[in-house]
């Protein structure tokens, strides 16, 4: 699926990241019936990727999160791009038959220690509850490409 760089087989990585990207415009259109389409296709695309693994996949009606582990030799931001086009593509030909998907530009990508895996997954899966709590995450919502956004969050 993608182009890697040739890495010796005796490397050890935990490579942990949370991704999320919004639709154009943050237009609602992940219905519930288009979401799961969308959830199950990115999830197949992550699955396939040579050593990555899948950890959860969730979202509201205009963004998507997703928990994977990469292996070092991954390009990010080439793999997020595969990723965006083909779920777009798959579900406006396959599904909707019309321009129902497309994806703002740009993404948000924070990596993460291992010990946080579990609360990243539940904070992934339970995307909409999240949002209707008001118990996001800024820093696991961010995918804006403003100067602020640049700039890393103050951690304490």
């Amino acid at each position: 699926m993608l182009s890697a760089v040739s890495m010796p087989k005796n490397v050890y990585s935990e490579i942990n990241l949370h991704m999320t990207w919004h639709t154009k415009n943050n237009a609602p259109v992940l219905m519930e019936i288009i979401e799961n389409r969308l959830h199950h296709y990115l999830e197949h695309e992550i699955r396939k990727t040579k050593n990555v693994f899948f950890h959860a996949v969730g979202g509201t009606e205009n963004h998507v999160h997703v928990a994977a582990t990469i292996p070092p030799s991954l390009l990010i931001s080439e793999w997020i791009g595969k990723l965006k086009g083909g779920s777009s593509f798959y579900i406006n030909h396959e599904i909707a038959n019309r321009k129902l998907l497309s994806w703002q530009d740009g993404y948000g990508v924070v990596s993460f220690g291992t010990k946080d895996l579990k609360w990243v997954i539940e904070y992934v899966k339970n995307q909409k509850e999240h949002h209707a709590r008001g118990t996001t995450k800024e820093r696991l919502e961010r995918s804006d490409e403003d100067e602020k956004s640049q700039r890393p969050l103050k951690t304490a």
